[in-house]
């Protein structure tokens, strides 16, 4: 029991060694290349596949697409439902205080947008939550799951996912706290899916709707249309300079996001990390005719 359990801390300690070690090798050379947008978000991409194929070649022999990458129907399903709750909370953050008059969209001629920024914008979001995804809900975290349970591993993973965004310009402990609450979203949606579809679509239809709108994400200033949306509500309504994110609003939504995922037809995928092995599956009593 203590050696399998050191074993097991040893490869998790490992995992995100590893996952760090490449961001310091190869973060400042993207943040030099791309920005501070796109190097980061190519840091975290890069940084989470890295480790991963590192991890899961040394002890497990396996693929990185055993991870839960497999496409075939059941992932474009997971997919679907992960990018419609996704964008579908985000829009129910944020359409309603439109409706009121509790906020309102305001040009920005300083910011225009074109198809080729928002094409641009997409693709570092996607790349950034599939990254994120990847890392959070990757090797360590299914090792975890396998051998402690989900309680045991999700709220920890999704606390730590949280204060990871703590360096975030103008995050507060609203931001944070809602934050974690996605953090265990996206381990509940790996739990429901066993593949990494239904998280990343989840994380990247939340992410991507938001600037959209014109409104900060996780504190980010990402404007690609050309408007932004202009709050006369107080900071508990609108989030302040973090974004809707750290709002009220966004917390009373993620609890319905929650419901979506329990209650929506999720494809539950064989996982090769987490599912017990066939040969410590007990074979159900034989009962006579």
């Amino acid at each position: 029991m203590r050696k399998d359990a050191l074993r097991l801390a040893i490869q998790v300690i490992l995992y995100v060694v590893l996952y760090f070690l490449t961001a310091l090798v190869f973060g400042p050379l993207l943040l030099w290349l791309g920005g501070y947008l796109a190097g980061n978000t190519g840091a975290v991409l890069l940084s989470a596949i890295a480790a991963n194929w590192l991890t899961l070649r040394i002890y497990e022999g396996r693929h990185i697409v055993d991870l839960g990458l497999w496409w075939n129907r059941a992932s474009l399903d997971n997919l679907g439902w992960g990018l419609a709750g996704g964008a579908g909370a985000a829009c129910l953050v944020l359409l309603p205080p439109l409706a009121v008059g509790a906020a309102h969209m305001a040009r920005t001629p300083a910011e225009p947008g074109s198809a080729g920024t928002i094409l641009f914008v997409t693709a570092l979001l996607l790349a950034g939550a599939a990254g994120e995804e990847l890392f959070f809900r990757g090797y360590g975290f299914q090792r975890l799951l396998a051998t402690l349970g989900p309680y045991a591993t999700i709220l920890p993973v999704g606390i730590v996912f949280a204060l990871l965004h703590e360096s975030n310009p103008n995050a507060n402990w609203f931001g944070i706290a809602n934050t974690a609450g996605f953090g265990i979203l996206f381990g509940y949606a790996y739990l429901r899916s066993r593949d990494l579809w239904l998280p990343i679509g989840l994380h990247f239809g939340w992410n991507f709707t938001y600037p959209l709108f014109g409104v900060n994400l996780s504190g980010l200033r990402i404007k690609v249309t050309g408007f932004e949306m202009s709050w006369t509500a107080g900071r508990l309504w609108s989030g302040g300079e973090y974004g809707p994110e750290a709002s009220v609003l966004t917390s009373v939504i993620l609890l319905l996001l929650f419901a979506y995922v329990w209650k929506a037809p999720i494809r539950r995928q064989p996982s090769p990390l987490t599912d017990p092995p066939p040969e410590s599956v007990k074979p159900e009593p034989f009962t006579p005719l």
